[in-house]
């Protein structure tokens, strides 16, 4: 097939939670990957891989890890979801999204492999989108081959599909809650899902601050005998500093024995992304003390270097215009955050669009009051929640709402409105923030 064809065989399939039903299905066990896996030859042991869960965090985390190890002289892989512009973008070599011949490659070898697997009854139903990329990430990352991969959980970690690989190490961000209806509705459901990535004997690193998720993480990490580095005992952050939301940070070993100091410029806005910068600090000193070379500027300029869009991305000037995937309460505290401390005084104008398994009531809670106004839209995804509901349920929350299906005419409305010194800041969903980018990227090029 040729890339056109992949990509669309591939959507027939549908997207990642594109319907509950869909989504029960996808997460009901790891057979289907297991089996492609053992007749692709075990393209998950032909790299050392690095397994990266949590709720808020990962993707921004996978990306300074690869970014590091890149810096250290190592070939990477970075997988990760959704994309925002193209599918390619969710596997990468050596930081580059894989090209639109070796994507089409790639799925070609894979769809005949299910073929011959379902007429020889290998498989009980077609694989699901997920389990379809998985398997061709794995697949390109053995044929490069690369060195390392950074492999990011789709949703939970348990029975995610990157979850047959054994990693150099496993990595655990922030949790909070977010997709309750398929993790569970309380932290320690939830935790329980994601530490199910945790394998005998690994080391884990935890970055998870809840205490009931931390404890939960501990108690599996010694039932597997795994040793475990929990980022607040392991390390201190001191002399704190921003210029526009970007963040210096010297960070210490909390061992009064062994402080040595590293000094981390982020590349990355908020607050939010010391946690994640020093989450990578600590993957790579497990790797650098079980000898991998890993060295403190290969750590301070990966980190400085690397790029990740859609997380509090600034595209425009007069007005400030910014693109960032804020889809759950957690990342809205952030994100109000980083508008308290850095936008102080400055009026906002907010365009959100949100999927349907979301907790939009209490995001909006916590961002639409600080706004000037909303306008509400809607990403152009199957899941997506109409904008007349969204504002049906939230229309009280904000000062002045205006209701406009397309997203990019959405955003046009918000710049219209703002004078220069305001800022637009376009947010929800990743998906959103992907078509809006595309938008305005082809619309810069024209």
């Amino acid at each position: 097939m040729n890339y056109t064809e992949s990509v669309n065989y591939l959507l027939t399939l549908g997207r990642e939670l594109a319907t509950p039903s869909h989504a029960r299905a996808a997460k009901f066990d790891l057979r289907n990957i297991r089996a492609l896996a053992t007749r692709m030859g075990e393209p998950q042991n032909k790299f050392r891989s690095i397994h990266i869960a949590g709720t808020n965090g990962k993707g921004s985390t996978a990306a300074m890890t690869e970014s590091v190890l890149r810096r250290a002289g190592y070939r990477t892989g970075l997988y990760t979801s959704p994309h925002l512009e193209s599918i390619n973008e969710r596997i990468r070599v050596d930081g580059n999204p894989i090209s639109d011949e070796e994507f089409a490659a790639a799925f070609t070898r894979l769809h005949a492999l299910i073929e011959q697997m379902l007429g020889a009854g290998e498989l009980a139903a077609h694989p699901t989108f997920f389990e379809c990329i998985t398997a061709m990430a794995l697949d390109i990352f053995a044929l490069v081959p690369v060195d390392f991969a950074v492999l990011e959980v789709g949703m939970g970690g348990r029975l995610d599909a990157t979850n047959i690989v054994t990693p150099e190490v496993s990595v655990i961000t922030q949790i909070h809650f977010d997709h309750e209806s398929f993790l569970g509705h309380s932290i320690a459901e939830i935790a329980t899902e994601k530490a199910g990535i945790i394998k005998r004997g690994v080391t884990v690193v935890s970055a998870a601050e809840n205490p009931e998720a931390a404890a939960v993480i501990r108690r599996r990490a010694e039932e597997l005998e795994a040793p475990l580095v929990e980022i607040d005992s392991a390390y201190r952050a001191t002399k704190l500093s921003s210029t526009d939301g970007f963040y210096a940070v010297h960070i210490a070993k909390n061992a009064a024995s062994d402080a040595r100091l590293i000094t981390l410029k982020l590349s990355l806005a908020g607050r939010y992304q010391v946690r994640n910068a020093i989450t990578a600090l600590a993957v790579t000193q497990v790797l650098a003390g079980r000898g991998f070379h890993v060295t403190d500027s290969d750590v301070a300029e990966g980190i400085a270097a690397v790029r990740w869009p859609g997380r509090i991305e600034k595209i425009a000037e007069r007005p400030a215009i910014f693109l960032d995937g804020t889809h759950n309460p957690a990342g809205a505290r952030e994100l109000a955050d980083f508008w308290h401390t850095h936008l102080a005084g400055r009026r906002i104008h907010l365009v959100y669009g949100s999927v349907r398994d979301k907790s939009v009531d209490e995001i909006a809670g916590l961002l639409f009051p600080l706004a000037v106004s909303v306008i509400v839209t809607a990403p152009r995804q199957p899941r997506a929640l109409s904008p007349e509901a969204l504002a049906e349920m939230t229309r009280h929350l904000a000062p002045q709402m205006t209701v406009i299906a397309d997203p990019r005419e959405a955003l046009e409305h918000a710049i219209s409105a703002a004078a220069p010194e305001d800022v637009v800041f376009a947010t929800g969903s990743l998906y959103l923030v992907g078509d809006l980018r595309k938008w305005w990227n082809s619309r810069a090029a024209s």
